[in-house]
């Protein structure tokens, strides 16, 4: 079995977030970790390798230093590493990464393709189901339990209160929930493998069947029209009643003035 894992470097957002004027994130000058997602469909995709001895290579689409996080991956057990970059991919939306991570995809043999559900940094959801429309894949998301029985993969899907089974034929997609599982930890001789490894690297000429205006900013339909950091509350208003009676009047009066009661 051969399982790809589409992975992204996601902004520590602990570490504050910055914007460029175009108000897309510079990442390049942020803390940056693995989306948490994405670990968790790692992990999966690790205990289908445990399980069935699956082949399995991460791919991600960044800066030269997302390499960082195909490392990880090959840390914690990952046997390959892929990472897109170009100039000319830089500012895409979810339709334009969505584009150049099927382009990249196109070279690779795969039975089954690990997307997180979502990243933290943008919140869409969009990026995996739209990889498997422009692969013709079925696709199952949100998912919470993932087993493999021959040619197919049964998935628990999280669905409100409840969750579907559902049954694919692979090859197929499925992208995970971070309540999937409880990633493992990087081990010490995996970090110096990790080291050691070839990080594949490619760039625009290396995508298959991708057209020019559907990469990068210029090929992204989504416009940011506005983006700032987080808005700082002010210091607010401190008050010292000098008896029990007096506090909860005051909190009454505030409660009234603001029509909570």
């Amino acid at each position: 079995m051969k399982i790809i894992v589409c992975i992204k470097q996601v902004p520590d957002t602990k570490g504050g977030v910055k914007f460029n004027p175009d108000g897309t994130l510079d990442r390049g000058a942020m803390l940056a970790i693995m989306n948490p997602d994405d670990k968790a469909g790692l992990e999966a995709a690790l205990r289908l390798k445990d399980q069935y001895g699956a082949e399995v290579t991460v791919l991600t689409m960044g800066l030269p230093k997302a390499a960082d996080v195909l490392r990880e991956a090959i840390a914690m057990g990952a046997d390959k590493g892929v990472l897109v970059t170009d100039r000319v991919l830089g500012g895409a939306d979810t339709w334009a990464t969505s584009t150049t991570i099927a382009g990249a995809i196109r070279n690779l043999e795969y039975d089954l393709i690990i997307t997180g559900r979502q990243a933290i940094d943008g919140d869409t959801a969009q990026v995996g189901p739209q990889i498997a429309e422009h692969l013709g894949l079925p696709v199952i998301s949100y998912a919470q339990d993932i087993k493999v029985e021959g040619d197919k993969v049964i998935v628990q899907r999280q669905y409100d209160d409840r969750y579907h089974v559902l049954e694919a034929k692979m090859p197929c997609l499925i992208t995970a929930l971070s309540e999937l599982n409880d990633p493992r930890y990087m081990t010490p001789g995996g970090i110096f493998d990790a080291c050691k490894a070839e990080i594949t690297t490619w760039g625009r000429a290396d995508l298959k069947d991708v057209e020019d205006s559907n990469l990068g900013l210029a090929g992204s339909p989504t416009k940011i029209a506005k983006a700032s950091d987080k808005v700082r509350k002010g210091a607010g208003e401190k008050v010292t009643p000098d008896s029990p009676d007096e506090a909860v009047d005051y909190i009454v009066g505030k409660l009234k003035e603001k029509h909570v009661i």
